[in-house]
């Protein structure tokens, strides 16, 4: 497996919450976002992502039309 980019990944990360242990490690986010069936905070617009709602409905309201 190749090795974490954390540095570059951070460069992308949008995510506002703080104390987060996982930002800029993208496998752990993904599978933490995952397991709660949410999507972590690079997926969302930084307005929608500053409202913490991580939710499929949510992404998919923001998305459906948008193709």
């Amino acid at each position: 497996m190749k090795e974490c980019q954390k540095n570059n990944n951070l460069q992308n990360c949008n995510c506002t919450y703080e104390p987060c242990s996982r930002k800029g490690i993208c496998c752990e986010c993904l599978q933490y976002h995952w397991s709660m069936r949410q999507l972590p905070a690079c997926l969302f617009p930084d307005d929608v992502e500053r409202t913490y709602d991580r939710s499929l409905r949510r992404f998919i309201e923001i998305y459906r039309d948008k193709a």
